[in-house]
């Protein structure tokens, strides 16, 4: 199986994703991930929305899953195949930001993992790197805000909403006056940049 990133948003297919789209005769992805890879699926392909990723695992060798952003950060690139990198909301964030990839730690906060996504920032901020935050729209920015203002440091908050997209929004403001999510698909930049 081949696991495909096919970046955060339109037009950010890498060539490589594709040649191996163009050769796909089953595709499985979330309705985002066809809706950027079908201009490039063959017509005889058949494509079907995942509706359990439990079951990923189970699919035939053939099988092509379509990952959004890049497999490797935060996505399906755990499963057993070929992985073809994409271009991630974490690299699309860091070039709008102009900051060096080096300088960033990845946090992950889905589902229950809210507690720990934020442990792991203020951990991280305290080493001194720049955090990016991969949130579901149930995260609750409050309590992270309230945790890193009480570090008494200089700390900058991004909030990167549909990158790629259209409707892309980057707000920045400072720890004590930070901007505030308004879309279900955003990530979080958060340190001293």
């Amino acid at each position: 199986m081949k696991i495909i990133g096919v970046g955060c948003g339109p037009g950010l297919l890498t060539e490589q994703a594709i040649t191996e789209l163009k050769k796909a005769r089953f595709a499985y992805g979330s309705d985002r991930a066809i809706m950027l890879a079908r201009p490039f699926l063959p017509e005889n392909c058949m494509v079907r929305s995942i509706d359990d990723y439990k079951k990923l695992s189970a699919l035939p060798d053939y099988a092509v899953i379509l990952s959004t952003g890049d497999p490797m950060l935060a996505g399906l690139g755990y499963l057993k195949g070929e992985v073809v990198p994409g271009i991630s909301s974490l690299q699309i964030a860091a070039a709008r930001l102009h900051i060096p990839l080096s300088r960033i730690a990845v946090v992950v906060a889905h589902g229950r993992g809210h507690e720990q996504g934020m442990n792991d920032t203020v951990e991280e901020v305290m080493r001194g790197k720049i955090v990016f935050l991969l949130a579901d729209p149930k995260f609750d920015v409050a309590p992270l805000y309230q945790r890193l203002a009480a570090l008494s440091r200089p700390l900058q908050v991004a909030v990167c909403e549909n990158l790629a997209y259209p409707e892309e929004r980057i707000a920045v403001g400072s720890i004590l006056s930070p901007p505030v999510p308004g879309a279900a698909l955003y990530s979080l930049v958060i340190g001293e940049f």
